[in-house]
């Protein structure tokens, strides 16, 4: 047995070499491979397949194969749970890594189904690791959240350590890749802040345990979140620090590769189509040097979104057509959609007008069938379930712990009838005790309801956000493109003087249409609070009820000046004055009204007036309108103050306080 041990070690010790080496030698591996089948088989046999399967991966996929279908057969003839959940994983991994997402998930399925019949607590977490990126990658966002927080339940639990071998920082490893998966779906479901949060605990851990290789990986996606909030700039002066530490500490090859083309991306962005190029050429060579075919398909589209920017439609086509078979089949919707607004651009500017259409007629239906889907809701949903259900254990944990301290004391306090002065301190400390317990467990229903109220009015903000977008860049897009279309054939009709009356009625009505939307687009989210901060959003909104309405408003400001808010602050208070002037539009019959908001060190105040009929404000705690319930339900989130002075002909005053950072 001790001459068996030594010679599987001196086996590791060479195939680590062989693995490790510039070029692989398959006779040696099968070699070594034949040696170990004449030994006994148990787990170190079974491990030993296992890990020279996941060695030649790349190298040799054939042969990697044949050992993971060699070790699923070994355990399960010796009947080795342990080994059968690592067995199923890895070929799983195998069938992931040549694109047969199905098979992996089948295998991963069979993992995770070993794994709970044995109470393998680590080896569940990682099949619902896995699980989750293959339900990621085929747009099953919901699934992939509620496999995501499965994984994290455990890590977060002690029962992950009844797995031996795992030490704090093989466990820190595996969260800060669960924060960055969980990041990526947050990224995707344009829910930035949470993907902001998650990616940088991963960053925060990795920095623990001082892995430069995992900072630079982490940072990148960090690079991600910023390009889809708009700064590209930055993300690209992020990439560009980091991406020679990549380059240095031997990442995978396809990390490097998607990092080429975010950045040929960003230059293009930017409008630096040189430096575009120059990346854009290094992703399609490393994608050919992987053949593998998701990275040669996105480096060719790359390519061909650059010249089409250059005007070389023929050559750009070229590239398009490379890509298309893979665009077509492909099961990520994204990716799909991309594609088809991209080659909508090529044949509207090549003036194949019917090619067009129907490109733009396959984005538009996908697009619609992504974004008026619930996941992003659900997601939301279930991340803020899941903080609630956190929440709950430990409220109930406090009242049992009250219970608990409650029967103690009472035992104490019979059995202690000589002792009444000890007798008596302890029941006084006792009562101390349950007080600051119902203290914690109300501030923790607080928390809860605050959480929640949190989660509503952030997703109502994304669903404005995301509805202003699709009417401002789609509908109006759209709007725009068929005015600019009659415009031109317009030049080219003649049309009598009836028709041609006719005929700028109807561009009027299109103008009028445009104006409409745009406004639509603008009261939903305005773009000046998003770029400019409260203070012009606000004075904008005052200008535009004073110019389209009998309402003149009056609009003061103080402290404001280069001051900048807190973005959800900022539309929380901006939501609750377009309330408030809402209701004086639609019950006050005023003529004019006044808005004044201030900013005194930490304190906004936000003052509301106007000379109409007034009311009786006993009624507010009877009124089920929805309006007042949205301003008290943001006045709660901001933990505000307001007071309200009203009387029948003298008009209406409302004050708000606010304590902002």
């Amino acid at each position: 047995m001790r001459f068996h041990s030594v010679f599987i070690l001196s086996i590791v010790f060479c195939i680590s070499i062989i693995a490790n080496a510039q070029h692989y030698n398959r006779d040696s591996m099968i070699s070594l491979i034949d040696s170990v089948r004449k030994t006994i088989v148990d787990t170190g046999h079974i491990r030993l397949l296992r890990e020279w399967a996941y060695d030649i991966g790349e190298n040799d996929s054939v042969l990697s194969k044949q050992l993971l279908i060699e070790a699923i057969d070994k355990s399960e003839r010796i009947n080795d749970a342990g080994a059968m959940v690592n067995s199923y994983r890895l070929m799983g991994l195998w069938y992931k890594g040549v694109g047969n997402m199905d098979k992996a998930l089948d295998y991963y399925q069979a993992s995770l189904q070993m794994a709970k019949e044995n109470n393998f607590w680590y080896l569940m977490a990682g099949a619902y690791f896995e699980i989750s990126n293959i339900k990621y990658w085929k747009g099953e966002y919901d699934s992939c959240i509620d496999y995501c927080l499965k994984t994290q339940a455990i890590f977060e639990s002690s029962k992950v350590f009844e797995h031996k071998a795992l030490t704090n920082r093989i466990l820190d490893k595996k969260k800060s890749d669960l924060y960055s998966n969980m990041s990526s779906v947050f990224n995707t479901l344009k829910n930035l802040s949470k993907a902001d949060e998650y990616i940088d605990k991963a960053i925060a851990i990795a920095n623990s345990y001082n892995s430069n290789k995992m900072v630079a990986i982490y940072t990148q996606q960090k690079a991600d979140n910023y390009f889809e909030n708009g700064n590209i700039e930055e993300a690209l002066r992020i990439r560009l620090k980091k991406i020679r530490v990549m380059e240095d500490s031997g990442v995978a090859k396809t990390l490097l590769q998607a990092y080429y083309q975010h950045i040929s991306q960003e230059y293009l962005e930017l409008g630096k189509i040189d430096s575009a190029k120059i990346f854009a050429q290094k992703s399609l060579v490393s994608a050919g040097e992987l053949e593998v075919p998701d990275a040669i398909a996105n480096a060719n589209w790359q390519m061909g979104k650059i010249l089409l920017k250059e005007k070389q439609f023929t050559l750009a086509e070229t590239y398009f057509k490379k890509c298309s078979a893979y665009f077509l089949q492909s099961q990520e919707p994204t990716e799909k959609r991309g594609y088809y607004a991209v080659l909508h651009q090529l044949f509207f500017e090549t003036g194949r007008y019917k090619e067009a259409y129907q490109y733009f007629q396959n984005y538009s239906e996908l697009n619609d069938t992504i974004l008026n889907s619930e996941r992003s809701k659900q997601f939301s949903d279930r991340e803020a379930k899941y903080q609630s259900e956190k929440k709950d254990a430990q409220i109930e944990w406090q009242r049992k712990s009250l219970k608990q301290r409650k029967m103690l004391n009472s035992l104490l306090a019979g059995s202690a009838l000589a002792l009444l002065i000890i007798s008596l301190l302890t029941y006084r400390n006792y009562k101390h005790k349950q007080r600051l317990h119902q203290q914690r467990i109300n501030e923790l229903e607080t928390e809860k309801q605050l959480t929640a109220t949190e989660a509503v009015l952030k997703g109502e903000e994304q669903e404005r956000t995301r509805l202003a977008k699709d009417l401002h860049d789609g509908l109006g897009g759209m709007l725009s493109g068929i005015k600019y279309s009659f415009s031109t054939m317009k030049g080219n009709l003649v049309m009598t003087p009836e028709n041609a009356l006719a005929f700028e009625r109807s561009m009027d009505i299109l103008d009028s249409s445009i104006k409409e939307m745009r406004r639509l687009a603008h009261n939903m989210m305005p773009e000046a609070l998003v770029k400019f901060g409260l203070d012009i959003a606000l004075k904008d909104f005052c200008n535009d009820i004073s110019t389209n309405s009998p309402l003149k408003v009056n609009y003061q400001s103080l402290g404001l000046e280069k001051k900048e808010i807190e973005q959800t602050t900022a539309i929380t208070i901006y939501r609750i004055v377009q309330e408030l002037i809402n209701n004086t539009l639609k019950h006050a019959t005023a003529t004019t009204a006044i808005v004044q908001i201030s900013k005194i060190d930490n304190l906004l105040s936000v003052t509301v007036e106007d000379d109409g009929n007034g009311f009786d404000t006993t009624h507010l705690q009877f009124s089920k309108g929805i309006g007042w319930s949205n301003i008290q339900s943001r006045l709660n989130f901001l933990k505000g103050k307001f007071d309200i002075q009203s009387e029948k002909n003298k008009g209406t005053s409302v004050h708000i306080e606010v304590v902002v950072e």
